[in-house]
C-alpha cells in the first residue's frame, strides 16, 4: 500500500505538463497549462471523461482510494480528468496553488464562504455587487446563520468598522457588477492582514487574471463565474474557486482547517496540506473539494469543463477586441444627445478611472452602463428596437448583450438599493462582444432614432 503523504496522493492522480507562470507567458498558459500527458498516438485536445464514476481494480484498490492512500478518481462529483485540466489551468493563470471547479459562479461563492464560515460568523462585504450575489449573501446565507455586513462606503475604513472577532473574511469584486467600483486593492490587502482574515475577491470581471490578478495584492481566495469571459461563448455554466496559497489559516480563527475533521477520518487539513506541504499551501482547496464538493454536490459537468477549456484558449485574443470595442463605445455614447450619462471606468472623468489605471493591466473591462433620457418606457422601446444586440441577462459573451438592470439582474433591489448601486430606472447595461465596433454603434444608433420619432 502507498504510504506517501496525503497531499502527494491527492494531486498526482494524473500526469500533467508542468507549465506554470514562472516559465511561460500568459497566452501560452491559456493553451497548455494543465494538459494531460498521453502516450503514443494520444489525443491533441483534452478528452471529455463523460462518466459518473471510475472503475476499481479490486476491493483493496477501492478501499485505498477512499482512504486517500492511492491516487485516482472515484466519482465525478469529487474529481474528473477533464475538470482537473480546467482547474490546473485557472490556478496557473491566477498564480494560485490550486483550484476547484464548480457548477456556477454562485456555487463558487457558496463553496468558498462555507469552507471557512459557519453559524454565528460574519463576512464583511462591499455593497457594490452583482444583484444575485447580494441576494445570496443577505438572504440565503442568513438562513444558514452566516451574517453578511455590507459596507456603506468604498473606503477600507467603512469595512473595518464592521469587523469583529467573528468576522471570517472580507469580500469584494474586482470591478463591481453594477456601479463598476474598483477597490484600492493595496489598502484592502493591508486591512485583511491587520485583522488576520482572508481577502476574497470575485475576479469574474478580471477575466482569469488577464486584466487583474488578485493574488498579487494579497487575496487569499479568488472566485470566478467561468460562465462569463473564461468560457466566452455563452454555452456553459461553471465556476472556479482558486486557493492563492498565501494565507496562514493556523492563526486561531479557522478551527475547521486546523483541527481534526470529524467527517473526514479525523484529517487535519492544515497539518497535511498547509504551508509545510511539498506542493505548497493548498489546505483551503483540499477542504473545499474533500468536504465541500462531497457534501454539497455543486460539481461541474465534464462536458461543461471541456467547452469552457475550448473558450479559455482564445481568451486573450477575445479580450483585446472586447476591451477596444468597449472603450470606443463608451466614448461614443458619452457624446450622444439621447444619453444622459455613461458609467465606464475607461472614461477619464469616471470615479473609478484612477484605480483602473493603477490595477488593471490591459483595459477597463468589457461592460458599461448608460442612462437614456426619458422614462422607463423609453428604455423599453429602445431595447425592443435593437436588431444585432442580444437582449438577455449575461455578460462576458463573444456577442454584444444588453439588459435593463431594474427589471432583470437587480429587480430584487428596492429603489433605495438601486440608487446606492448607481442604477436608475432607465439604466441599461451592455456587455460588449467581438463584433465590428461600427456594426454595434449602427444598431444602437438606429434604436436611438426609433425613440426620437
Amino acid at each position: 500500500m502507498d504510504k506517501r503523504p496525503h497531499h502527494k496522493r491527492l494531486f498526482e492522480q494524473h500526469h500533467y505538463y508542468p507549465i506554470t507562470m514562472e516559465n511561460n507567458h500568459y497566452e501560452t498558459l491559456l493553451v497548455h497549462a494543465g494538459k494531460i500527458k498521453h502516450g503514443s498516438n494520444g489525443p491533441c485536445a483534452t478528452p471529455i471523461y463523460q462518466t459518473s464514476s471510475f472503475l476499481f481494480d479490486d476491493s483493496d484498490h477501492a478501499a485505498s482510494l477512499f482512504n486517500l492512500t492511492t491516487p485516482g478518481d472515484i466519482y465525478t462529483r469529487l474529481s474528473n480528468p477533464t475538470t482537473s485540466v480546467l482547474e490546473q489551468r485557472i490556478a496557473a493563470l491566477e498564480n494560485g496553488s490550486a483550484a476547484v471547479a464548480v457548477s456556477s459562479g454562485q456555487a463558487s461563492q457558496f463553496l468558498a464562504i462555507q469552507n471557512i464560515a459557519s453559524a454565528g460568523d460574519n463576512i464583511v462585504s462591499s455593497s457594490s455587487l452583482y444583484g444575485g450575489s447580494l441576494n445570496q449573501f443577505r438572504s440565503s446565507f442568513a438562513s444558514l446563520g452566516i451574517e453578511f455586513r455590507f459596507a456603506k462606503g468604498s473606503q477600507p475604513e467603512s469595512f473595518e468598522s464592521l469587523i469583529d472577532p467573528k468576522t471570517k473574511a472580507i469580500f469584494i469584486e474586482t470591478i463591481g457588477n453594477s456601479d463598476f467600483f474598483i477597490p484600492d486593492f493595496e489598502k484592502f490587502s493591508q486591512l485583511s492582514k491587520k485583522h488576520s482574515i482572508p481577502l476574497i475577491v470575485d475576479n469574474t470581471f478580471g477575466a482569469a487574471g488577464y486584466l487583474f490578478r488578485p493574488s498579487e495584492y494579497g487575496a487569499a481566495v479568488i472566485t470566478h463565474a467561468a460562465t462569463k469571459w473564461i468560457g466566452g461563448h455563452g454555452n456553459s455554466l461553471g465556476g472556479i474557486v482558486v486557493d492563492s496559497g498565501n494565507f496562514n489559516w493556523d492563526n486561531g480563527k479557522f478551527p475547521s482547517l486546523t483541527q481534526p475533521s470529524d467527517s473526514y477520518h479525523g484529517l487535519n487539513f492544515w497539518k497535511e496540506f498547509g504551508s509545510g506541504s511539498p506542493v505548497g499551501n493548498i489546505a483551503f482547496a483540499v477542504k473545499a473539494r474533500a468536504q465541500g464538493l462531497r457534501d454539497w454536490g455543486c460539481c461541474i459537468s465534464p462536458h461543461n469543463s471541456f467547452l469552457i477549456l475550448q473558450g479559455l484558449e482564445t481568451l486573450a485574443l477575445r479580450m483585446d477586441r472586447i476591451l477596444s470595442n468597449t472603450q470606443e463605445l463608451a466614448e461614443w455614447l458619452d457624446t450622444h444627445p439621447n444619453v444622459e450619462s455613461v458609467n465606464y471606468p475607461g472614461l477619464k472623468g469616471n470615479p473609478n478611472h484612477q484605480n483602473g489605471q493603477k490595477y488593471l493591466r490591459k483595459g477597463f473591462g468589457g461592460v458599461l452602463s448608460f442612462t437614456i433620457k426619458g422614462d422607463r418606457q423609453t428604455s423599453a422601446r429602445f431595447v425592443n428596437s435593437l436588431q444585432l444586440l442580444s437582449h438577455l441577462v449575461n455578460v462576458g459573451d463573444n456577442k454584444t448583450l444588453i439588459s435593463h438592470f431594474a427589471s432583470t439582474t437587480h429587480a430584487q433591489l428596492s429603489a433605495k438599493e438601486l440608487a446606492a448601486a448607481g442604477i436608475g430606472e432607465n439604466t441599461l447595461r451592455i456587455s460588449v462582444g467581438i463584433e465590428h465596433i461600427e456594426d454595434i454603434k449602427a444598431d444602437l444608433g438606429n434604436a436611438f432614432k426609433s425613440i426620437s420619432r
